[in-house]
């Protein structure tokens, strides 16, 4: 029974497991914090408008997250290779143009790959805006098209055929057809075709084909996996700019849960992602670490030591030693939009921690002359405030839901104005 357990149910499983009896879910015993400065450098020294904040304390907290928490990644292969392939015109009965691509990391296509779907609206008279996102299983799992063809899916460290009956699984996640409806196109990775998300999957993954000669482990202070998903959802971006019926300079980059976190990070370092959006992202993503709310740095190193680079682990239970919170991460986004939400029943995510780390990054919005949260007050449920930074939390647990979709929706069409 346990070897047909699907890769998402797989990984809410290993959330329930990992949230102990002394977790802290009592805001009253949440203990006092300082957060650090994000327009001081480290020197002490503020930055006090938008050229000084980019060329100086921005790049500082980019290395800090570079070689502290996700871990330095390469640069962009030379030369990447990409590959058109299942091209169908009226898919999902009409309603969209769909394509797979294959993007191979090495110079030739023997190597390690990844599967791109895009969907973009049937008959579009001109590229369009796209959302892309990683996904926790196979693309076919993304809608119910007969025309992707089944991924196999990891199971307890082992590749296995996915039944035909998960084709679809993952359709409430990314509403496919409402995405189209705005006239939007959505593309997805497998995250598994990057790294599979578990202790000991590197072997099967991109990062050895970056490895020195003699080299068996990443450097303390280089990616862990977490900053390889985010290193592959750059590259299916410089496929993107290839293709013609996408509009490029409007990409929004979405993400939920430990995808969230990637997103952040993914958006962090690459500017040409106009809009990133995390989606329950908790500790390690949007959520204040200094607050030890519910999923903590020490429970993060414990569980998923694959993650983060090796410099995190010192971390464990020493918040308050950070030279860095979680809204300086979202302030590297500025002053592109920015969109985190959280769900009521999901407290391991910190639902209170990922509003205050974006409402403190949001100052740094200010410095380009656009408004980001503008209140230190958490807003009751289904009311999100905020403009080019926005939140919101919703009722439910940690999932996307037809609501999240709506609502991103809206950011996208105000941030692009369309």
């Amino acid at each position: 029974m346990l070897k047909r357990i699907a890769p998402l149910l797989l990984a809410a499983c290993l959330r329930s497991t990992a949230q102990q009896a002394d977790v802290l879910y009592d805001e009253a015993k949440v203990p006092k914090f300082t957060l650090p400065d994000v327009f001081a450098l480290r020197s002490g020294e503020r930055m006090r408008d938008a050229k000084s904040w980019s060329s100086r304390r921005r790049p500082e907290i980019l290395a800090l997250y570079e070689t502290e928490v996700f871990g330095k990644s390469p640069a962009k292969p030379a030369k990447l290779n990409f590959e058109v392939k299942a091209v169908e015109k009226g898919a999902l009965g009409g309603k969209a143009d769909r394509k797979i691509v294959t993007v191979y990391f090495g110079s030739t296509r023997g190597g390690p790959k990844m599967d791109l779907l895009i969907y973009l609206p049937a008959g579009a008279q001109k590229a369009v805006p796209v959302f892309l996102g990683l996904s926790f299983s196979g693309i076919h799992t993304v809608a119910n098209d007969a025309g992707v063809p089944l991924a196999p899916r990891w199971v307890r460290g082992v590749q296995e055929p996915s039944p035909e009956s998960s084709r679809g699984s993952a359709a409430q996640q990314w509403q496919v057809e409402k995405i189209l409806a705005a006239g939007y196109g959505l593309a997805t990775v497998d995250y598994n075709d990057i790294e599979p998300d578990f202790v000991g999957a590197m072997k099967h993954g991109i990062r050895p084909l970056f490895f020195k000669p003699g080299q068996t482990e990443p450097a303390a202070d280089e990616w862990g996996a977490i900053a390889a998903w985010a290193w592959a959802a750059s590259r299916a971006m410089d496929y993107l700019e290839t293709d013609k019926e996408v509009d490029a300079q409007h990409v929004a980059l979405f993400g939920h849960s430990r995808l969230g976190k990637t997103a952040l990070w993914a958006g962090a370092q690459d500017t040409r992602f106009s809009i990133v959006i995390a989606n329950e992202s908790g500790e390690g993503g949007a959520a204040i670490s200094r607050r030890n709310f519910g999923e903590r740095t020490k429970d993060l190193n414990a569980h998923f030591p694959h993650w983060f680079d090796g410099n995190f682990k010192k971390y464990s239970a020493r918040e308050d030693e950070m030279p860095f919170d979680s809204h300086m991460l979202l302030s590297l986004i500025a002053p592109r939009g920015l969109y985190v939400a959280s769900a009521e029943d999901d407290r391991w995510s910190d639902p209170r921690g990922e509003f205050l780390g974006a409402a403190n990054a949001s100052p740094v919005w200010k410095l380009f002359s656009r408004k980001g949260i503008e209140t230190m007050e958490m807003p009751p449920l289904h009311q999100p405030v905020g403009e080019h930074v926005r939140y919101h939390i919703r009722a439910g647990k940690h999932d996307v839901t037809a609501y999240d979709w709506e609502q991103y929706l809206k950011f996208a069409a105000a941030e692009w104005r369309r």
